[in-house]
């Protein structure tokens, strides 16, 4: 091999100045190249043209020269040949949360470089509202230690989520312009998703907010947008004047040709691409630059099933789109726009040499997956370096709840002498701008369940202040109707405090002890035993372990829950299942269009934790 050069993690730009001078002298055949592959055909991005018989150069994991077999000038230490296998650049995310996986970042490398993913811009709200102070360090950690998968970390804009929430992390101008600073794979800031605090200057946010987007624009980064439910044609145009450049929350056709006119580029997921590739295919249009397909969320147990990247390729190709295009809207497309061209988005020299053989185009087969100038696939079966990560304990031990709960904790007292309450009450994904108002039962001094009207109780536990805050109150149609049983997660979007939802308080607080106790996962308690866990114990939202384990796992806590009567309601969105409420891990957002949520308890702004979180105005849970 070539003399090493400085790490190639795109640490500093004098380290990227050096692999580029070496780069130069490989090109011209000054100094041998460590490899070169020859393919049978090669697809240019830039021009959407294939061109035959073509020959990759490699050293020291970048690309150093691409052209026509036989016409490098210079000394090669190494050739392969693949003459019936066609190269197209490795597919890269324009917006993912890999903490939606569940696994580490090396273990997630493990699972989608198979699949053609070779880099990711991580949109760390999670990790990042558990420890702010590492987020760095942690989405770093995997590639300096030897993983394949670019990981080009944008902190969380949310972190707090809102001005009504507090946890692990805290990012302002300061915070963020120190990232931008530290490392050139930071690209950004992560998706603005807290409009109100945005448009309004009395929201408690709006400094810090305008703050990482001013640290932002300092250094020339991306500001990625989160438009959910804004679709008014003011408010478009205020999103896109406000530097919001993407959105992944596109729903309709006519939304997506508003946003698209206003300069907005659109990041379309899977549950969107069977409506809006057809609309943009019906609409005659021709240039694709603007428009990227991207996962954004999908656990590991999915992604074993339905694929990364490619999955949303061969949606795409099945929608209408040439597959040519298709793939533009993984590599190239997602790559300009994120500002991440010298690096990857196509097979070009000074880019890294990551590109995927594919044996069939038309429905996107893949042979071969090439990351860092090696073979790290044989078809969608890892053989690349997966590096053991001793993680510190700023990473395992993120669950500090204060002490074991008990049923108590979960009551909620009546008014004295009333044989019946006023509830405030919420459903998953509740958008409306009022609350649900109902009349529940008094027992003993104690607000009632109605398992007959699907009404149950959840509750979201702190997990940051060691001080055993509990917000609790009623919702509907999502819960289990099985007595003393519960089910208790630590995911929780994007706070990600504690959630649980249960039949009954003793329940409820098993759950809870049983998630502190392991520090993350899944906790079902059925019929007041533990009934199954999930482990994750990185974060409280990852594990440090293959997709095929993490993946068990989940078997068994689904076979489990399959023994519990789950109340449900119509009211779940994008197709999710009724019963298991695994859905709920999204159900305390508190972006756009969100309104009432339910959240930790905030002594100065939410003393209950029920706030409307576009207004700051709050409600007694029962009165």
């Amino acid at each position: 091999m070539t003399d090493v050069l400085p790490a190639d993690l795109i640490t500093t730009a004098p380290d990227e100045v050096a692999i580029r001078q070496a780069l130069v002298q490989v090109a011209l055949g000054r100094k041998p190249a460590d490899i070169a592959i020859r393919v049978g055909r090669l697809l240019d991005v830039h021009t959407r043209r294939w061109l035959d018989d073509q020959e990759i150069v490699i050293s020291n994991r970048r690309i150093a020269w691409v052209g026509a077999a036989g016409t490098y000038p210079g000394e090669v230490r190494m050739r392969e040949a693949r003459p019936h296998l066609a190269a197209v650049p490795g597919f890269g995310e324009v917006h993912k949360h890999i903490e939606s996986s569940h696994l580490t970042p090396e273990y997630e490398a493990a699972l989608v470089l198979p699949r053609g993913n070779t880099w990711t811009c991580e949109a760390s709200h999670e990790m990042s509202n558990v420890d702010g102070p590492n987020n760095l360090a942690f989405w770093l950690a995997a590639r300096q230690n030897g993983s394949p998968l670019k990981i080009f970390p944008l902190p969380g804009s949310a972190v707090p989520p809102t001005g009504y929430e507090r946890g692990g992390g805290y990012f302002g101008l300061d915070e963020q312009r120190a990232f931008l600073k530290t490392n050139l794979m930071v690209a950004g800031l992560d998706e603005v998703m807290d409009w109100p605090s945005v448009s309004d200057p009395a929201s408690p946010s709006y400094d810090r907010l305008w703050g990482m987007i001013q640290a932002t624009f300092e250094q020339r980064g991306v500001v990625e947008g989160h438009g959910a439910g804004l679709r008014e044609p003011s408010v478009v145009n205020a999103f896109a004047a406000a530097g919001l450049a993407s959105d992944h929350e596109v729903r309709t056709p006519e939304e997506m040709f508003r946003k698209l006119a206003a300069g907005v580029f659109v990041e379309i997921r899977p549950v969107s691409i069977p409506t809006l590739v057809p609309a943009l295919l019906e609409a005659g249009l021709a240039d694709f630059s603007q428009i990227a397909l991207t996962t954004d969320d999908r656990s590991a147990s999915d992604t074993l099933r339905l694929g990364a990247s490619d999955y949303n390729v061969r949606l795409a190709i099945e929608a209408g789109v040439a597959p040519e295009v298709a793939i533009q809207c993984v590599t190239i497309n997602p790559a300009r726009h994120m500002r991440l061209t010298p690096w990857v988005g196509s097979i070009s020299p000074g880019r890294f040499a990551d590109f995927v053989l594919l044996s069939d185009v038309a429905t996107l087969q893949i042979a071969e997956v090439w990351a860092d100038g090696k073979q790290v696939s044989q078809g969608t079966t890892y053989t690349g370096p997966l590096p053991k990560i001793d993680w510190p304990d700023w990473a395992r031990r993120t669950i500090n709840v204060g002490r074991d709960l008990t049923a108590q904790d979960f009551e909620i007292p009546a008014a004295s002498g009333r044989a019946t309450m006023n509830a405030a009450v919420l459903r998953p994904f509740h958008w409306t701008d009022d609350f649900l108002t109902e009349t529940l039962a008094v027992e003993d001094g104690l607000v009632q369940r109605d398992s007959d009207r699907c009404i149950t109780k959840f509750a979201i536990v702190d997990r940051y202040s060691g001080k055993a805050q509990v917000a609790r109150m009623f919702w509907r149609g999502c819960g289990p109707r099985t007595p003393d049983t519960a089910l208790a997660c630590s995911v929780a979007h994007d706070q990600h405090n504690i959630w649980v939802v249960g039949s009954s308080d003793a329940a409820m607080a098993q759950a809870v002890n049983a998630i502190a106790a392991q520090q993350g996962g899944w906790a079902l308690v059925r019929e007041g035993e533990v009934a199954a866990t999930v482990r994750y114990e990185i974060g409280g939202l990852m594990s440090a372990r293959t997709a095929e384990e993490l993946d068990a796992e989940m078997q068994d806590l689904y076979a489990a829950a399959e023994e519990v009567d789950w109340m449900h309601e119509p009211t779940y969105v994008d197709g999710w299942p009724e019963g298991f409420p695994e859905r709920l891990i999204f159900a305390t957002l508190t972006c756009a269009p969100w309104r009432w949520v339910l959240v930790a308890p905030h002594p100065e702004r939410a003393p209950e934790g029920f706030v409307n979180v576009q207004t700051g105005k709050t409600h007694p849970i029962v009165w």
